[in-house]
């Protein structure tokens, strides 16, 4: 089954009660029991819900893995890998990472003795020197949020090979129409699904995919145990979500090209990252392991001027000031001060996120629009 065919059906059965084509909501939180232990395989929706299972089938169809796990958000999901972990253990990942991941990782997992190194990810030889025996992950964003690089995943699988590394790939900004990681070599894929996959503003949602039987029944003891789930609404709206995702992404790579060589001719712009361009530093291996580059963009005016980042995006109309990203409206942010505030600034800055750096999530609106609202945006 091809990938646009999955979107719909991959995963999916008709509804076994009436043949209901979508599958219904089950908006309940227990189920009736003929004798005790005696059920239809449900008994608590924290622990199983059709709704839910008709996602996670879904999320494991797309990704082309064998076994998907939603959660109430992206943070619920990456909480659960690092609880794979244990004190002592050490993890290694990049240095352009999401701010609520590094957050996660600095505030939350190092208080209970686990090591984290972050890096520039840019060849294997700048990882190696960290790898020890206690190395247990290693964690890849990839294209890196807001920089948008682009790490080679198929040089980290290699890594991980004899060493009982697992390699994780959060893939939200490129999504499994632009790239399968678990082709690649990694362990587990990870969704913000409230991004991309959902694609309409109106979610949180996280998801894991992996293709190890045994990895996924510890990450489904976790997920239960944790009890971090998603409700029926929410999986529901993500399925439907889902299966416009093709078509969706389709249109937001031509829009992002659109706009990104606009900004890069544009006189005011110092710099554009963006990794369909020819002279992003990474732009062969994002076509060697992408079917194309995404909807995510990066920019710094001439200057380097914080005051003059917040008056462009403050004088946007079309693109929204605001939080997230993959929704079918475009998107704009300021990462020093919005997703990566929890970085402190030393730290920010040595991976680019400067004050005058701006994000931009490109939408599926017509982008001659999208062009024109950046151009009055820019004007004196």
């Amino acid at each position: 089954m091809k990938f646009n065919t999955k979107t719909i059906h991959g995963g999916q059965e008709h509804d076994p009660a009436y043949g209901a084509v979508m599958p219904p909501i089950y908006q309940t939180s227990t189920y009736a029991q003929s004798t005790p232990g005696g059920h239809k395989g449900y008994e608590y929706s924290r622990t199983h819900n059709p709704t839910r299972n008709a996602l996670e089938k879904a999320f494991a169809s797309i990704e082309n893995g064998t076994f998907g796990l939603a959660f109430g958000s992206g943070m619920a999901a990456i909480d659960a890998v690092i609880k794979l972990l244990s004190p002592g253990d050490e993890v290694i990942s990049t240095n352009d990472l999401y701010g609520g991941t590094y957050r996660l990782f600095t505030k939350v997992f190092e208080n209970y003795g686990i090591k984290f190194h972050f890096t520039s990810m840019s060849s294997p030889e700048k990882i190696l020197p960290l790898i020890n025996n206690n190395t247990k992950l290693i964690w890849v964003e990839t294209p890196t949020n807001p920089m948008m690089n682009i790490i080679d995943i198929k040089a980290m699988a290699e890594l991980t090979k004899g060493n009982n590394i697992l390699l994780a790939v959060d893939n939200t900004f490129a999504t499994p129409y632009l790239q399968q990681p678990l082709e690649l070599g990694a362990h587990i894929v990870m969704h913000s699904a409230t991004k991309y996959l959902a694609g309409h503003s109106d979610v949180v949602m996280g998801a894991l995919v992996v293709n190890d039987k045994l990895l996924a029944e510890r990450l489904y003891f976790l997920q239960n145990a944790s009890g971090a789930v998603c409700g029926p609404m929410d999986s529901f709206l993500t399925l439907r979500g889902i299966k416009t995702l093709h078509v969706r992404m389709q249109r937001h790579c031509e829009n992002a090209r659109a706009v990104a060589e606009f900004l890069e001719n544009h006189p005011k712009i110092d710099k554009v990252y963006w990794p369909g361009l020819e002279d992003h530093p990474n732009h062969e291996i994002a076509r060697s392991q992408m079917k194309d580059y995404g909807g995510m963009l990066s920019f710094i005016t001439k200057g380097n001027d914080y005051d003059e980042a917040v008056r462009i995006v403050e004088r946007l109309k079309i693109f929204t000031l605001a939080e997230s990203l993959g929704g079918v409206e475009s998107l704009a942010g300021h990462p020093a001060s919005m997703t990566h505030a929890s970085i402190p600034k030393e730290e920010r800055e040595k991976s680019g996120v400067i004050d005058a750096l701006i994000r931009l999530s490109v939408g599926i609106e017509d982008s001659e629009d999208l062009i024109a609202d950046l151009k009055q945006a820019m004007q004196d």
